[in-house]
């Protein structure tokens, strides 16, 4: 018998046995005054038979895996019968009804003991079906710890960025704020110096942006000799019809006909000049045509 199914069994097998001697005993003190001791001993045997008998019985049965209605009914009426027995004892007993009536419930604590018992035996699970459930609760308990401890984590850095960004966005906004005072500041002292009479007249020569309409006339000084360099000649314009030669020329170098893009690409490595205006007006003319 395992351990487990010993704490379940033991407390009902001592139960029993203690409530078939209370139950004989009762019935010999109590019935021996009334009629012969020897007939009053063989009905307590009797009573306590018949109740061993019934639980040999279900035990039987519960060991088959099997039950019976009936079977169990009659255990307990014989549970009954014992506990009544006592419990007229105790009612007709001088001076010590209370200690009878203390013990009188024994045999239905028995057979309740009994009915645990069973309950526990068409519950109870083997070593290996114990340990795989214990394994799969803690792979549950271990997935759910890992799952909450990503969640924290992802948490944190999330408000970490947000308080990098906050910051940041802080400083931002106090750089422009600062920058937005300087130049009111100093656009100020602009205008003021433009409105003043002399100060007007010598930021002309400096910028037609302060006072507009006036062609400023002061020039950077030059420190040391200069040597003038010669005027770039410019590159003459293409004609329409030579850009649409070109451009035609370039989109069918390979097969298939190049795009606008590797084409201008081309044009423009080859050394040839024409506005992004114009090179496409030619691109267009050419496919079309």
């Amino acid at each position: 018998m395992s351990a487990p199914a010993a704490r379940t069994v033991l407390p009902a097998v001592a139960m029993t046995a203690v409530s078939m001697v209370l139950t004989l005993a009762v019935v010999v003190m109590w019935l021996g005054t009334a009629m012969p001791w020897p007939i009053a001993l063989v009905v307590g045997l009797g009573i306590d038979g018949g109740w061993l008998a019934t639980l040999a019985y279900e035990r039987r049965l519960a060991a088959q895996g099997d039950h019976s209605t009936p079977v169990t009914a009659v255990g307990w009426f014989f549970g009954l019968v014992a506990t009544s027995v006592l419990v007229a004892h105790a009612a007709t007993a001088d001076g010590s009804a209370g200690a009878w009536l203390a013990v009188a419930w024994l045999p239905l604590a028995a057979k309740a003991l009994w009915l645990v018992h069973g309950l526990w035996e068409r519950t109870a699970l083997t070593g290996s079906a114990l340990e795989a459930i214990q394994g799969i609760q803690q792979e549950a308990r271990d997935e759910a710890a890992v799952a909450r401890a990503r969640l924290r984590a992802e948490a944190g850095t999330e408000e970490t960025r947000l308080a990098a960004v906050t910051q940041a966005g802080a400083r931002v906004a106090r750089v422009q704020a600062q920058t937005a005072t300087t130049l009111s500041r100093a656009w100020s002292t602009l205008e003021s110096t433009r409105a003043g009479k002399d100060t007007g007249r010598a930021l002309t020569s400096v910028t037609t942006r302060v006072t507009p309409g006036v062609t400023p006339t002061w020039e950077l000084p030059v420190w040391g000799p200069t040597n003038p360099l010669p005027a770039l000649d410019a590159t003459p314009a293409l004609s329409d019809a030579e850009l649409d030669r070109l451009v035609d020329e370039i989109r069918h170098s390979e097969t298939p006909a190049l795009s606008y893009r590797e084409m201008s690409t081309r044009f423009r490595a080859a050394g040839h000049s024409a506005s992004e205006v114009r090179l496409r007006g030619a691109w267009k003319r050419v496919v079309a045509a």
